[in-house]
């Protein structure tokens, strides 16, 4: 499992030209699932991201979680994370696990979150989505577990 973090100060999600999702200040996840990903790694990973110390303390050191700052999660889940584009031009996302086993591993992990008092906004899983990012920082992570 795979989680693009991005700090931000805004960011929403578009599918057929409604917002289904938008956030002020807090981390867009975007959020790839591969094969053998189980309940076990959507918790890890959830965990670590609400934990993460990426926001700026009073003396402006990376100092605090989002939970300390109030801030929000926009979760968009994206195959693409799992994209090999190694041999020639077109991508292969074979690494990708299926949409019925990385649905509810999205859920599970937005619903992680939300256990943790956390505020969650998400995309449409499976949808043709737009994401607006407005990337703080920047800071962007990449984790995996």
């Amino acid at each position: 499992m795979r989680a693009l973090v991005q700090r931000v100060s805004q960011a929403r999600v578009t599918v057929a030209g409604e917002v289904r999702g938008a956030i002020e200040q807090g981390l867009v996840v975007l959020l790839g699932v591969t094969h053998g990903d189980s309940e076990a790694e959507a918790e890890w990973l959830a965990n670590k991201v609400a934990g993460l110390r990426i926001f700026e303390d009073d003396a402006g050191k990376m100092n605090l979680a989002l939970g300390d700052v109030g801030g929000s999660v926009l979760l968009v889940s994206q195959f693409t994370l799992y994209g090999d584009a190694g041999r020639g031009r077109r991508p292969s996302f074979t690494d990708a696990a299926a949409p019925e086993v990385a649905g509810p591993l999205v859920e599970l992990f937005a619903t992680n979150l939300r256990q943790q008092g956390l505020h969650v906004e998400t995309g449409v899983f499976g949808a043709h989505m737009i994401v607006e990012i407005h990337n703080d920082g920047p800071v962007t992570l990449l984790i995996e577990r």
